[in-house]
């Protein structure tokens, strides 16, 4: 330390040798130099060889023996501000703007008492304005924003009546706007832009009473716009955009007769605008958009005549355009009434604005035709019309505007063609045309337009082909035909307009290939050809396009492999859905990082899903269903994490629902129906709380439903159906209040139908049970489920009646119990319903089946029927038992007959005819008939009884 101090002294003796004694400063200039760094190397020649005058920035007093000035704007250094700066007490003037310089503003500044231009601006100092800045009683500029300067502004501002200029502009600061800047009478320019200031607008800002400039847009102020403000009558320029001011516009500011630029966007100003603002004769730009002010326009630019621009958009301004809005030496070149309710035919008032180069009137309820006249405004270079109610057509006068630059038209009723005057619009660069009713054929003229960069036809009707010298267009962006009757192949000029970003030519009914030209437009990064007929397959030069973000190729007739379109390794969405691509998934997909869209279903894909897709991490959508595809889920998916939409369904995928689905936080759906999946479903996908879709439907899962089901509870749709599930529904399952459709068919389930299933009120597309094994009663708490529109419960093994409560199912339009073991009273509500949906139950009765009382009756004639039957087979065996026996009987007595006869051959006969008549046996045949007879009689008359 002691040898540094005894360079500075020895130097200090030189320099007082060399430079003269009263050049104290160069130790400290040195010493400033030693602090910054100055990569540019602007610093250089101060030296002690040279003399300090000479050194770079520095200006010296008169007998050059102080430094009055330093000057190192735009100078690239950087470092803080050194403290040896505040030792130039003799400085007047600092400037060290432009530069990067960090660290707070030192408090030792007011050591700079003959500071009398102070400029820091544009540099990164951080921390509050030190109060201290308030003694420097000479100070006239201070312009220290465009910095990281945060805090309030110290009211010791007030103290510096001198200054002149105010510059506070791009910073951090917050609180309000001290009143004592109303002490700063001498002040011009105050620039308070892009801040956190909020509060008022003080009332004393009149004590600035030479005011020239006011500037405090993008700030939080609130409150009403001071009247103070119309006192000062030198007032320039008023821009306090974008701020929360409130209440109407002063009429007071009508006396700012000096006023050129008025400045009030983006507050929430309200009430009419004053006619007193006619007489601020001297206005060039008058800025009232985005507020809330209605009424009528009453401003005119025939009293206005140096206004310039007037800007009314986005408003409530109701009526239409004042009658004597323009003469013809008018000034005004912009005039913006966008986003307002003004209503009647297109203003030929505003044909007399022959200097207008800017008309948007956009977003109105203007109608009627436009005027053929339009070319009256011959330096127009945008005409912006859109979103109002004009009808008519495209007059073709509108090709003598030889200025046009931008033509927006869209969102109107205008028929017809477009006019081939168009191509004589050799400026033209957009043309914007969507959401009319035109018609007919693009005209080969509009490729005419060479400038063009961009064109919207979309939603209209045009016809016929696209215009074969579209390739003319050299500098086209965009060309959006979307929607309309466009017909017949591409161009292959198309494939030279080098500069096409986005094309779009979905929804038409174009044919044919994609031509090979394609692979000149490099800079292409949207193509979007759903909804046309083309084939083939796809140029293998596609895989050039190098720069493809979004492809969407969807429901055409494709067929081929989909690598050409691989190449770009800048793909954030592919669509190819519904084509007749084969082959496999290309797997250099998986450089594509920023992938969030990948969708493939309904082709022909084959093989197995790339296990490099685990390097998609911002894959949002991967929708594969509806292919050939085979193998397992690979699990290296379980790296995407964000993916919210996985649908798989329709394939041949086997194996088994993975487990670390559970860790897909982001998921929304998961689709792996109709598959060859088996096993167990994972209790981990309980993990996805965000699930809204779960269908694993057609595939050959088993075992019991996961009671861990009930943790979805953000879940929509549940589809468990044709599986083979065992055991009974989870009552967690009462967890999922946010279920709409539930469908649990064609399973094994068994047990009680959960009466926590009435709990799910949100059910509304179907519950659907059917084909099961449950047992046991309907529960009456389904009657809760108000919204259900399809209830199936049919094939189970279901008893007792039908709840009563289902009778408040008021929204059901497709009811199915058949096939189960259900009795009694079907609910009366149920009556419309179709007898199918009864059918083979045991006991059930009611509309639309027979009514309860006959269904008895019935009933009792089957008993009867069955009896009679009984009876019936007991008097057979009865009536048999009885005729052997009399078969016994009468071998008996004809052995005893045929004894008698041998024996005694003589009146034999006659004995047996006594024998006979004794025994009567010539009844005998008869009698048996007679008693059946009569029991048979019984029987009916017990039967009746019965």
């Amino acid at each position: 330390m002691a040898h540094f101090m005894l360079f500075f002294a020895i130097l200090h003796a030189i320099l007082a040798v060399s430079l003269g004694d009263g050049l104290r400063d160069s130790i400290s200039l040195l010493r400033i130099k030693s602090e910054l760094v100055d990569p540019a190397g602007v610093l250089d020649n101060w030296s002690p060889r040279a003399h300090i005058c000479s050194w770079n920035g520095l200006s010296c007093s008169d007998d050059q023996m102080h430094i009055v000035g330093l000057n190192l704007s735009g100078s690239g250094l950087s470092g803080s501000i050194p403290r040896e700066l505040w030792q130039l007490t003799s400085i007047e003037t600092l400037d060290l703007s432009l530069n990067s310089l960090t660290g707070p503003l030192p408090p030792e500044l007011r050591q700079l008492q003959n500071l009398v231009t102070l400029l820091l601006y544009s540099n990164f100092l951080s921390g509050e304005i030190p109060p201290e800045v308030g003694l420097l009683k000479n100070l006239q500029v201070l312009r220290i924003g465009d910095n990281l300067l945060s805090g309030a502004i110290p009211p010791s501002i007030g103290n510096l009546t001198e200054l002149r200029v105010l510059g506070l502009a791009y910073c951090q600061l917050n609180g309000s706007i001290p009143v004592y800047i109303g002490n700063l009478k001498h002040l011009i320019s105050l620039d308070l832009q892009n801040n956190s200031l909020s509060g008022l607008i003080p009332e004393e800002i009149h004590g600035c009473e030479e005011l020239q400039n006011f500037a405090a847009s993008n700030n939080m102020l609130e409150g009403g716009i001071p009247s103070s403000i119309g006192s000062l009558k030198l007032l320039q320029i008023l821009n306090l955009a974008n701020n929360s001011l409130s209440g109407s516009i002063p009429v007071v500011l009508s006396q700012l007769t000096n006023l050129k630029y008025l400045n009030f966007l983006g507050n929430r100003l309200n009430g009419d605008i004053p006619s007193e603002l006619n007489q601020l004769v001297q206005l060039e730009m008058l800025d009232l958009s985005q507020n809330n002010l209605s009424g009528s326009i009453h401003l005119l630019s025939t009293q206005l005549k140096n206004l310039e621009a007037l800007v009314l958009s986005d408003n409530a301004l109701t009526g239409s355009i004042p009658s004597n809005f323009c003469l013809r030496n008018s000034n005004l070149r912009q005039l913006l009434l966008a986003r307002n309710k003004l209503t009647g035919r297109f203003p030929l008032e505003v044909l007399s604005c022959y200097s207008l180069q800017q008309l948007d009137l956009s977003d109105n309820s203007f109608g009627g035709e436009l005027p053929a006249a339009l070319d009256n405004l011959e330096n127009l270079t945008d005409l912006v019309l859109n979103n109002n109610s004009f009808t008519g057509t495209l007059p073709p006068e509108i090709g003598n505007m030889s200025y046009l630059e931008n033509l927006y038209l869209f969102g109107n009723m205008i028929t017809g063609g477009i006019p081939v005057e168009i191509g004589k619009l050799q400026r033209l660069k957009t043309i914007y045309l969507y959401d009319n009713q035109m018609s007919g054929s693009i005209p080969r003229e509009l490729t005419n337009c060479s400038d063009l960069t961009g064109i919207d036809f979309f939603g209209n009707h045009f016809t016929g082909p696209i215009p074969a010298t579209i390739g003319n267009l050299k500098n086209l962006v965009l060309l959006q035909l979307r929607q309309n009757g466009l017909s017949g192949p591409i161009p292959p000029s198309l494939g030279y307009c080098r500069s096409l970003q986005r094309l779009a030519l979905a929804d038409n009914k174009l044919t044919g290939t994609l031509p090979p030209t394609f692979r000149f437009i490099s800079q292409l990064s949207t193509i979007t050809l759903y909804n046309n007929s083309f084939e083939g397959p796809l140029p293998s030069s596609l895989f050039l396009l190098k720069n493809l973000k979004i492809i969407n190729f969807s429901h055409n007739r494709f067929s081929g492999t989909i690598f050409p379109l691989s190449g770009s390794n800048s793909l954030t969405a592919i669509d190819l859905t519904n084509n007749s691509f084969s082959g496999s998934i290309p797997s250099r997909l998986s450089m594509c990082r920023n992938l969030s869209r990948l969708r493939l279903a309904h082709n022909h894909l084959t093989g197995t899903i790339p296990s490099e897709f685990g390097q998609l991490t911002q894959l949002n959508f991967l929708d594969l269903s509806y292919n050939n595809l085979t193998g397992e889920v690979p699990p290296q998916l379980s790296s995407c994490k964000r993916v919210e939409h996985l649908l798989l369904s329709d394939n041949q995928f086997r194996g088994t629902i993975p487990p670390w689905l559970g860790s897909l936080q982001e998921l929304g759906e998961l689709d792996f129906s109709s598959n060859n999946f088996r096993g167990t479903v994972p209790a981990e996908l309980g993990n996805c709380s965000n699930l809204l879709k779960l269908s694993l439907h057609g595939n050959s899962l088993s075992n019991m439903i996961p009671e861990e089901i009930g943790n979805l509870t953000s879940l929509n749709v549940l589809n468990l159906q044709r599986n083979n599930f065992s055991g009974s529904i989870p009552s967690t399952i009462r967890q999922c209040k946010k279920l709409y459709e539930l469908r649990l068919s064609e399973n094994f389930l068994t047990g009680l139908i959960p009466f926590e299933l009435g709990e799910l009120t949100e059910l509304q597309v179907i519950l659907d049970l059917s084909k099961n094994l449950f047992s046991g009663e309907i529960p009456s708490s389904l009657g809760n489920l108000i919204k259900l529109e399809r209830l199936n419960l049919s094939s189970n093994q279901l008893q007792g009646e039908v709840p009563v409560s289902l009778g408040k199912l008021t929204s059901l339009h497709m009811l199915n119990l058949s096939n189960n073991h259900l009795q009694g009273q079907i609910p009366s509500t149920f009556s419309g319903f179709p007898l199918s949906s009864f059918l083979r139950n045991d006991k059930l009765c009611g509309p639309p089946l027979a009514k309860c009382l006959e269904s008895q009756g019935q009933r009792k004639k089957h008993l009867s029927d069955a009896a009679v039957t009984g009876i019936t087979v007991a008097i057979v065996l009865t009536s048999t038992v009885i005729c052997l026996v009399m078969l016994y009987i009468m071998l008996r007595m004809w052995c005893k007959w045929r004894k008698v006869s041998i024996s005694n051959l003589d009146g034999g006969g006659a004995e047996y005819k006594r024998e006979e008549e004794k025994w009567g046996l010539g009844n005998e045949k008869k009698r048996p008939g007679e008693y059946w007879k009569v029991d048979s009689v019984a029987e009916m008359q017990q039967q009746h009884a019965f």
